[in-house]
């Protein structure tokens, strides 16, 4: 047996307490197992100024079955008329219907712009305290902002941040922001003005939520499965595909497409385990 018995723990405990064997040559175990022992016996605490290094949180978890449950916000940079200077996009989307329910343009961030941004998007969509709304957000300074804390709390918003330095921190909002740099409206250059950046941007959500139809959804626009029209719509595709099967069988190989609208929407649920094979 290679382990150390009590005893042999004893003398390492005390020699690495006592300052007189600091500078002696004396062998009582190895490096690796000195620190095991001292870790062990609570003797390798924090020193220095810095933070003391964190176990890695875990990464919140958050379901929505019906609009309003969960929401998604983020601040993009878009280029204004001269290189380095940049208009702030503020946007927040229903992660359930995946509409856009407020946006607005400004030439800095700051957490008391997102205050009123909130204030206005709560009002106009009727979210109140007894919404029980969550929202999602990365760590940006406005994000963390203590006046924007007091704002939510006030409209009875819960705030839900993601994981910093992780990939995919806030998907869905990284998403949209994705389509709305590569829509075909997009400027090849900048913005000439905040004026400009703020008409396109109204235009931009008008056909974000009128006219595209997400993938995500089933190919249904945002305001459809907003306003309850998505489903009526998907059971005539469903129905349109299982006439096309029946009338020739032998092109299906598998299943007709599953029409049916998604009733839940999950943000940082773990992926299935796939199975093993033995």
């Amino acid at each position: 047996m290679h382990r150390f018995s009590e005893e042999e723990r004893q003398q390492v405990l005390s020699t690495v307490n006592d300052p007189y064997f600091a500078d002696l040559r004396v062998y009582v175990g190895s490096e690796y197992t000195i620190y095991r022992i001292m870790r062990q016996e609570g003797l390798l605490n924090h020193r220095g100024r810095s933070r003391p290094p964190r176990e890695p949180r875990e990464p919140p978890v958050l379901e929505a079955t019906g609009s309003h449950q969960v929401l998604a916000w983020d601040i993009t940079l878009l280029p204004g008329p001269v290189k380095g200077q940049f208009y702030y996009l503020y946007m927040v989307l229903d992660v359930w219907s995946r509409r856009i329910v407020g946006v607005e343009v400004h030439e800095r961030e700051c957490g008391e712009l997102a205050k009123y941004f909130f204030d206005r998007v709560c009002r106009d969509e009727g979210i109140g305290s007894g919404s029980a709304t969550i929202l999602h957000a990365d760590n940006g300074a406005p994000m963390r902002s203590y006046t924007l804390a007091a704002k939510l709390a006030e409209l009875g918003i819960e705030m839900s941040f993601s994981r910093p330095r992780v990939s995919n921190y806030n998907a869905y909002a990284g998403s949209l922001f994705r389509t709305l740099k590569y829509h075909q409206s997009y400027p090849h250059r900048r913005f000439p003005d905040l004026l400009s950046v703020r008409v396109w941007a109204d235009s931009f959500v008008e056909w974000y939520n009128a006219e595209h139809r997400h993938s995500g959804i089933k190919y249904v626009t945002p305001n459809q499965r907003h306003y309850g029209e998505a489903d009526a719509i998907c059971s005539i595709r469903q129905q349109t595909y299982e006439q096309a099967r029946l009338r020739h069988p032998r092109r299906w190989a598998r299943p007709t497409r599953d029409w049916s609208q998604p009733q839940i929407v999950q943000v940082n649920h773990p992926r299935p385990q796939q199975a093993v094979a033995a």
